[in-house]
């Protein structure tokens, strides 16, 4: 600013209100400051501002307990994402909460208003959530929905995929692997009241009934994200259902899925996509017994909501297109 000041003629004072859009400065003296940001490809350090006023900001992230596997990693990349941001004079915190409550998350997000600038919570689409959302909106608190979003909440972005074009992308795939077999098809959530699980079982559908008609929904299955119980869900399925051509496991508990099939010699016929590279998932692929995997980057998302949460308090632009959450798919193929 100091050169761009020198080369306009004016003094640093001037200079400031011109590039922050102050009022009273002539508009010709403003003209030269432009000009002079133009010729010397002047760009603000918008990090070094903060510090230099001495704003600070603190972040909560509000992340799901229990062994989802995906959850654990996006913590890993929250704790990652906490090193950048407070070289950004910003501060992250992690509160872990039973999502799959209701009560139990609203009452923990309640608490939080009057100690954050900003929430990141992987968020449960239910009213107690919603009011608490809003509370927080009007005490001044920016809410980001991360993963699952409450669009009709007060919150000021979400940041994941499109999980409706995530669950038509898995029938998509699950209908041409089963290269016009007749059968049926298990579906597994981990709960409906997770808005994402929802989408992407509405998105699954739509699909299945619509262009591959020689394939049938069986009535959707609720897991809990947990191994245990999605492997009894899924070796009830492949005991009861004779005609049994495929599986989707729209939420957690891949082990399960996998144990069960194993289990049951079934890997070389039966189609099995589900959500999230991991380690366990990426072994799945190589060993054949699950056909494909819909990804979202951890890591993205959680400096997508670190990069909402700060430009918003610093009054800063955002770029949107940075902020797109990819779907990817994954195959043993192309596994990077």
């Amino acid at each position: 600013m100091q050169d761009v000041a020198r080369e306009a003629g004016v003094s640093l004072a001037t200079a400031d209100r011109v590039l922050n859009g102050r009022a009273g400065v002539r508009g010709v003296t403003a003209e030269r400051v432009r000009d002079a940001v133009v010729r010397l490809g002047y760009r603000p350090n918008l990090a070094a501002a903060r510090l230099a006023r001495g704003e600070t900001y603190r972040f909560c992230f509000v992340l799901p307990v229990g062994t989802n596997v995906f959850m654990r990693l996006l913590a890993e990349q929250v704790s990652n994402t906490a090193s950048w941001l407070a070289a950004n004079n910003a501060y992250i915190d992690t509160l872990r909460v039973d999502v799959f409550a209701p009560e139990t998350l609203a009452s923990a997000l309640e608490g939080l208003v009057g100690h954050y600038d900003g929430i990141a919570v992987v968020a449960l689409d239910h009213p107690r959530v919603r009011a608490a959302i809003d509370d927080l909106a009007s005490a001044g608190v920016a809410v980001v929905t991360l993963v699952s979003d409450v669009p009709s909440s007060h919150r000021l972005h979400y940041v994941g995929i499109d999980n409706i074009a995530a669950g038509r992308t898995a029938a998509t795939l699950l209908g041409r692997f089963a290269g016009g077999r007749r059968g049926t098809v298990g579906l597994i959530v981990g709960t409906p009241a997770l808005r994402d699980h929802a989408e992407r079982q509405f998105g699954f559908t739509q699909v299945l009934a619509g262009e591959y008609l020689a394939l049938k929904v069986l009535p959707v299955e609720e897991s809990l994200d947990e191994d245990e119980r999605t492997e009894a869900i899924v070796a009830r399925m492949l005991r009861d259902a004779s005609d049994l051509v495929g599986l989707y496991n729209a939420g957690a508990g891949n082990r399960g899925v996998a144990a069960a099939i194993s289990a049951a010699n079934r890997a070389d016929d039966l189609i099995f996509i589900g959500h999230d590279l991991t380690d366990d998932t990426r072994r799945f692929l190589l060993r054949g017994v699950m056909d494909a995997v819909i990804n979202q980057d951890a890591g993205h998302q959680s400096r997508s909501a670190a990069r909402v949460l700060l430009a918003h308090c610093a009054g800063e632009p955002l770029l949107n297109e940075q902020e797109r959450i990819r779907i990817d798919i994954f195959v043993r193929d192309n596994l990077p």
